[in-house]
């Protein structure tokens, strides 16, 4: 077995875990404001479901770290140490960033629920989140092109 393969496999399944880990926190609680507005007799606002999707984007990132990060190692320009690195450590921000935004969305459907209000202030909190991630597969890739040139 192949060290390198270890890092691109990490790259995909953290990010993927945060991803499953914040989208059921975010899902539950969506179901869980939306229970509570049918109790009430309000109407459930189905934007909901934009929060309950959001880490999935992480997913996207990981498989583009992994990608990258396989198309560095095929060319020869990183190790097999580089890749684990890479793999690692870009997966598991990417994921925590997905964990974390899942939260944030989970709370964001529970305000709304309650209120009917603040939905752009809870979409800018749970897009500064997003941002984390993209700031990781940005600066992941930055680094594999440094590599590369040395």
């Amino acid at each position: 077995m192949n060290i390198a393969f270890v890092g691109m496999a990490a790259a995909l399944g953290l990010s993927a875990a945060g991803s499953a880990f914040g989208t059921g926190f975010a899902g539950q609680a969506a179901i869980g404001a939306w229970k509570k507005c049918y109790a009430a007799g309000k109407q459930a606002p189905f934007i909901m479901i934009a929060f309950a999707g959001a880490p999935l984007t992480q997913t996207i990132y990981g498989f583009l770290l992994m990608n990258f990060i396989a198309s560095a190692w095929n060319n020869g320009t990183i190790d097999a140490g580089l890749s684990l690195g890479i793999g690692l450590f870009g997966g598991l921000a990417i994921g925590l960033s997905a964990l974390f935004q899942g939260k944030a969305a989970a709370a964001s459907s529970d305000a709304l629920g309650a209120t009917g209000k603040g939905t752009a202030n809870y979409f800018i909190v749970v897009g500064v989140i997003e941002t984390v991630a993209l700031f990781t597969l940005v600066f992941c890739l930055l680094l594999l092109n440094t590599a590369a040139i040395k």
